[in-house]
């Protein structure tokens, strides 16, 4: 007889990760990652202690797949274009997972700066610095309209209210950048020449 498969927090996590993206994160519970493992609950329950503590490994699983989703922008395309595109696209091939880093509550950040703020976020707003030759603080601001723009879109097409349009949604999304790169620069200007 075959050894009994042991099953560790990582394939719990990712167990999890799968019942989220297959039925919501409002399905993850121990009968549900059990089913996907093919195991008894004890497993689950010995390497978490409360659902809450599982879902948000999960959570974080998935905030780190968004991420290196957001950041695989193809080398000819404009980076700020590139993410957010992707940032649309990842609503669109992943809705519940969308849902449930934007929509269940389980955020660190309580608010937007705090979002903006955070470490995970650092590459995006270098990728950007670099692409708008701002400073950092107008960086911040161009992200912000930018973001918002397209976190309104991916809500709608994760919520099934809207279909996907790549070519309208870009051209919608690069008229949001370079009006808030203008609006950055006569920023700069005007603080530099009062």
């Amino acid at each position: 007889m075959p050894p009994k498969t042991r099953i560790t927090k990582d394939m719990i996590i990712q167990a999890a990760v799968e019942v989220a993206r297959q039925s919501g994160h409002e399905n993850i519970n121990a009968r549900t990652v059990s089913e996907q493992l093919h195991c008894s609950t004890q497993p689950v329950m010995y390497h978490f202690s409360t659902i809450d503590a599982m879902k948000r490994a999960a959570y974080a699983q998935v905030d780190h797949l968004h991420s290196e989703f957001l950041m695989t922008i193809p080398p000819e395309q404009d980076p700020i274009l590139g993410i957010g595109l992707n940032y649309i696209r990842f609503a669109v091939e992943e809705p519940q997972l969308f849902r449930f880093l934007f929509q269940s509550g389980y955020a660190e950040e309580n608010n937007l700066m705090e979002m903006v703020d955070s470490e995970g976020l650092a590459p995006v707003l270098a990728a950007m610095q670099e692409g708008a030759g701002l400073s950092m603080e107008k960086s911040r601001d161009v992200f912000i309209t930018v973001a918002l723009f397209a976190h309104g879109y991916a809500s709608l097409i994760a919520n099934n209210h809207l279909e996907f349009d790549e070519k309208l949604i870009a051209e919608h999304l690069e008229r949001t950048w370079s009006g808030a790169v203008l609006a950055a620069e006569q920023e700069e200007d005007n603080e530099s020449n009062p």
